[in-house]
């Protein structure tokens, strides 16, 4: 194996940096790619700035340049699911976009079977494991992602959750995730809660982002210690 991790910013990467070993630095679109070993696992880490397409570019570069054959997409989101708290890690089962019509994807390439990208069921099982082995230091959730263009508060955190009933909201999930299904690679998002419903906004996300991405990066390098 190996493992592409996709952040979205500086601060989502950072952790996994000094997590790397015997590092070089490549780069290519304006990224920087951060290739060693990780938990003993050949990895390629970079954060590919906010949003859909960004995600998209790096993950398609991680790739086809890379040669990565399994992608984790991990840092920080918003909580929708009410049961979830700030520093809670949540993992995907499944993503999909919550701004995009939901015809596109299903009639169109790539023909999905529904509106959700599925996870790869290999990292999902190593990522079962992890919470296992975690679960006196941290709650862990299983469940659905979904992505969009902005940061949702206040009242779009309602919308979403009466529409998609997600664990979490983020920029970056399902655009990975649909790189990934049309090159057949393994993918999970993991993120860890930056905000939520009682601690809305975004400075909440930036008073908890630097903790939230440690324990993103710690349960990922949990999982690779795994393999």
């Amino acid at each position: 194996m190996k493992i592409g991790i996709l952040c979205a910013g500086d601060s989502e990467v950072r952790p996994f940096l000094s997590m790397l070993e015997h590092p070089t630095v490549s780069e290519r679109a304006m990224l920087r790619f951060h290739h060693g070993t990780l938990a003993g696992v050949p990895a390629v880490v970079l954060f590919s700035g906010v949003c859909k397409v960004n995600a998209a570019i790096a993950a398609q570069i991680l790739i086809d340049a890379c040669q990565c054959d399994s992608m984790i997409s991990a840092g920080t989101a918003g909580g929708i699911d009410p049961r979830l708290t700030v520093f809670d890690t949540v993992v995907s089962t499944e993503t999909a976009y919550h701004d995009v019509g939901p015809d596109i994807l299903t009639d169109f390439h790539p023909w999905l079977p529904s509106v959700w990208f599925p996870c790869g069921p290999g990292l999902l099982a190593l990522a079962r494991q992890a919470a296992e082995r975690l679960e006196a230091e941290r709650r862990v959730f299983f469940g659905r992602m979904v992505t969009g263009e902005y940061f949702v508060e206040g009242e779009a955190r309602e919308r979403l959750a009466a529409a998609w009933a997600p664990l979490s909201a983020d920029m970056e999930s399902a655009a990975a995730a649909h790189v990934c299904y049309v090159n057949r690679t393994p993918f999970l998002s993991v993120r860890t809660i930056t905000d939520t419903r009682d601690q809305d906004g975004t400075a909440s996300f930036e008073e908890n982002c630097a903790r939230a991405a440690r324990l993103s990066a710690e349960f990922v390098r949990e999982m690779l210690r795994l393999i």
